[in-house]
Formats: structure tokens, C-alpha cells, sequence
């Protein structure tokens, strides 16, 4: 991005005088604009001062208002470019080039979303073949603050395997379908924080207004009421100096956490990370996140529709897409169910907010690891994501929806139970040997892995398509 001050140097004017503007990061060299939709730009500049935007034969003229913000709207643009944004003022011309218009999708979430290419199942093969100079990438640094931001230091890059060696797996395998199924640039935002609770990710007016949160927002008001300042810092410089002697043996010092600055905080990341580009158009969100959330997922059942609630109301767009991979399995499998499980009541939680309009998830239960919480096989999860946007907006005639379980009856000695969402058949249940199976009546549960079913017992899957239904 070109910035020019021009300055006359036959007339003195006051450092106030002078129109400064300023624009948050994201609007710079090699950005994409959604395609098809209005596009806000904004910024910063002197009260009162005037600003002309200008992008593909589009003019608008602003004026700052008393606090200095201003912003305009672009009309709807199709695929296309490279364009060049300009935005001027009296003394300041700020020169935005090689600006696409496509399809823009924020990635979201903790560290399963945050996971690089790089460490991904066949690395080598997704990082040879990345060549892509229309897909673009933005990846958002951690900020972590209890005041919205205006802004945060990031940057656009064109994809190369240099580029996205260090970016979101999913988030770039998710957007390489969009890019090679649809033709048009893409711009994908990665914005994710390893082991941030989701709460950290909701303004803290919207907690505020459900009294379900009290308790927690008390807590970390005192954890900021008792945090010590000068402890912390005399902790960081001993641990940083610590590390610039080597690490020396005989004394082990961990890196100590600011909890007014770290990613657990409620809004915390929202104010650092998330309200700087409130408002940027996009197309939708594809959300990765749960597992520091595991223990309380009966009050996810709440917290997860209210962030996605909050967004879509602050961003102004309606309720744009919303899509999110189902927590995947880990730790090692057990002959008999547990009582309970704090993953699977989390699941439900995020299966009930399909309630929502125009969302959808992606069952990834089948692609975890028993020891390892962030499977290698990333690309079966972005492939199960992006089959909702194919289906559900651009078109495309294939199943989006995983089937799901719909009603059950019991005729004679037979159990019937119905599935919705089932296109064809249940063969493949066959092909895997899926024979484990767990029965409850009243409070007695008949459960065994690998075991035929009782001779009285037989299980028949109705399909709500399916012309054969029996297995």
C-alpha cells in the first residue's frame, strides 16, 4: 500500500490541520472483497475531514465525523480483478493495489483450527501442489485485551507453499475446494487461538445480559482485581533472562501467563481479535472449536448460539453462514459406554445449535485420534465442511448434512429406527463391521463390542429415501 502526504510549502498549516488517514490492516495490497454484496470500507482521519473513496469506475465522497471515523459502502462487485482501492484526503492518498473480488470466509476457532499445513497427514503433497495467487491469506496474531481494538498488524499474502506452510490446514484445504469448484479468487481470514474457552470469543455485553454468566464473569473479575503487575513482570524478565543464558540445568522456569492479556479471559479475544474486522464483508465462518470447553457442555448448549447470535448481529450482514466441525474422538476406546462423557454432552450442545438458520456441521467423530487431539487428517474435515457451502449456497446437487437420527418404534420383535439426512443406503455400516451396539431399557443396559445381538433382538435402519431399507 502507497501512502502519499502532499505538502505546500507556501502555506504553513498546524499539525492539526493536517488530514492524516488511516485505514485498519486488512484493507491493504492483495486483499479480496466478497463478490456480490455491498462492501464496507472504513477508517480514520481528522474531524470533519473529507475523504473520497474510489475502486472500479465507483466514487464516494465522506466526511469525518466528530470522533474522526468515517466509512463508505461499496456496491456489489463481480469476480474479478486486480483492482486498486484509492482513498484520499486533502493532504493524504493512500493506495491500495492488487485487490480481488471473490468469495471471503473467516476461519475461527482453537488449536484444531490453528493446526499448519505443515503438520498435517501427506504435508509434503499439500505444500508441493500450493500454488495458488488467487487464493489469499490473512492470518490474525493472538491479542488479547478487555477494550475493543480498532485494528490489529496483519497482512494479505498470495498462496505459495512458502506462504502457507504456517497457516490453518483446514482453513486453506477448506478454501482450495471453494477456489478450484467455483473459479474465483478467495480470501480466507485466519483468526484462531489455541486453547481459548469460547466465552473469550464473545463480547462481554452479551454475557452480561444472560445471568447464566454471572458466576463466571465474577470470577475473572477477580482473578483481574488480584492479578499482581509487578510480580508478572519481574517473573517474565527472570524466565527471559533465564532463556537468554541457555537454559541453563539446575533450574527449570516456566514463561509466566498474563491473565489479563491471555485467550481465557471472557471477550478477551473478541476485543483483540474479532472486532477490528466487524463489518469486513464476507461470505461466512467455518468454526473449529470445544475442547476447553469439554468439562461445561451443557452451558455450551448457551454459549454457542449467543456467539454466533453476537457476531451475525455486530457484523450487519443477516445471518450469514455459519459452519463448524463436531468435536472429533480422542482417548482410547472402552468396551461399555460411560455413565457420562463431558465430549459427548459437548456434541449435543453443538448439535443443538443447528437450530440456528443457515448453519451446518461436520461430523468428524470418526477421523480422531485415541492419543492425539489434533488428528493428522484434516482434509476429510475440510472436506465434510465444505460440502455446506456447495450444497446450501452455491448450488451444487450433493449431500451436506451427516444422518441423523430421527425416530424409532418398536413393530413386533423388530426395533425400527429412522435416519434423516440419508441419501442411498446404509452399506457402508456393513463394509465397517459397525456390529457394536449398546441397549437400554429402564435402567438396565445390554452393551458388547464385536458380539451378535440376542436372538429375540433384531435391528432394521429405515432411511427416509431409501427404497430397501433393510440391512
Amino acid at each position: 500500500m502507497k501512502r502519499h502526504l502532499l505538502f505546500w510549502t507556501l502555506i504553513l498549516f498546524s499539525s492539526t490541520a493536517l488530514s492524516k488517514i488511516t485505514v485498519p490492516h486488512i484493507f491493504a495490497d492483495r486483499m479480496v472483497l466478497q463478490q456480490k454484496q455491498h462492501n464496507p470500507i472504513w477508517g480514520k482521519a481528522t474531524p470533519g475531514a473529507k475523504v473520497h473513496v474510489s475502486i472500479a469506475n465507483q466514487n464516494y465522497k465522506v466526511k469525518a465525523d466528530s470522533k474522526g471515523d468515517w466509512r463508505v459502502k461499496l456496491a456489489p462487485l463481480p469476480a474479478g480483478g486486480p483492482y486498486k482501492l484509492s482513498i484520499e484526503g486533502d493532504y493524504t492518498v493512500l493506495e491500495i493495489s492488487d485487490v480481488l473480488v471473490g468469495e471471503v470466509w473467516l476461519c475461527s476457532g482453537q488449536s484444531n483450527m490453528e493446526w499448519r499445513v505443515q503438520h498435517i497427514n501427506h504435508s509434503e503433497i499439500e505444500l508441493a501442489s500450493a500454488n495458488f495467487p488467487d487464493i489469499r491469506l490473512l492470518s490474525v496474531p493472538r491479542v488479547g485485551i478487555d477494550k475493543p481494538q480498532f485494528d490489529v498488524e496483519t497482512q494479505w499474502y498470495k498462496t505459495t507453499p512458502q506462504n502457507v506452510r504456517d497457516f490453518s490446514a483446514i482453513c486453506y484445504l477448506y478454501g482450495r475446494r471453494l477456489h478450484q469448484t467455483l473459479n474465483v479468487p478467495i480470501g480466507l481470514i485466519k483468526n484462531s487461538w489455541g486453547g481459548t474457552p469460547i466465552e473469550a470469543w464473545i463480547p462481554r455485553d452479551a454475557l452480561e445480559k444472560n445471568n447464566e454468566y454471572e458466576e463466571l464473569l465474577a470470577h475473572w473479575d477477580k482473578v483481574a482485581e488480584n492479578f499482581d503487575e509487578d510480580k508478572f513482570n519481574k517473573d517474565l524478565a527472570e524466565f527471559q533472562d533465564w532463556v537468554k543464558a541457555g537454559k541453563p540445568k539446575g533450574k527449570k522456569l516456566k514463561n509466566p501467563a498474563n491473565v489479563l492479556t491471555g485467550g481465557k479471559r471472557p471477550a478477551n479475544i473478541f476485543n483483540g481479535v474479532v472486532n477490528p474486522f466487524i463489518g469486513y464483508g464476507i461470505r461466512g465462518v467455518i468454526w473449529y472449536q470445544g475442547e476447553a470447553n469439554g468439562a461445561r457442555g451443557y452451558q455450551y448448549r448457551s454459549l454457542f448460539p449467543l456467539l454466533i447470535n453476537s457476531w451475525r448481529e455486530r457484523w450487519g450482514q443477516g445471518d450469514f453462514p455459519f459452519y463448524w466441525a463436531q468435536l472429533a474422538d480422542f482417548r482410547p476406546e472402552k468396551d461399555t459406554p460411560s455413565k457420562y462423557s463431558d465430549w459427548a454432552e459437548l456434541r449435543e450442545a453443538q448439535t443443538m445449535t443447528l437450530s440456528l438458520p443457515n448453519t451446518g456441521e461436520a461430523v468428524i467423530y470418526d477421523v480422531g485420534e485415541a492419543r492425539n487431539i489434533h488428528p493428522g487428517n484434516k482434509q476429510d474435515v475440510a472436506n465434510r465442511l465444505v460440502r455446506h457451502p456447495l450444497a446450501k449456497i452455491y448450488g451444487y446437487p450433493m449431500m451436506a448434512d451427516s444422518p441423523m437420527y430421527k425416530s424409532s418404534r418398536i413393530k413386533g420383535n423388530k426395533f425400527l429406527l429412522t435416519f434423516k439426512n440419508v441419501k442411498e443406503s446404509f452399506m457402508h455400516l456393513i463394509k465397517m463391521k459397525c456390529l457394536v451396539f449398546t441397549l437400554q431399557e429402564k435402567t438396565n443396559v445390554l452393551s458388547g463390542p464385536r458380539q451378535k445381538l440376542p436372538a429375540k433382538i433384531r435391528l432394521k435402519f429405515i432411511a427416509t429415501r431409501l427404497k430397501n431399507p433393510s440391512l
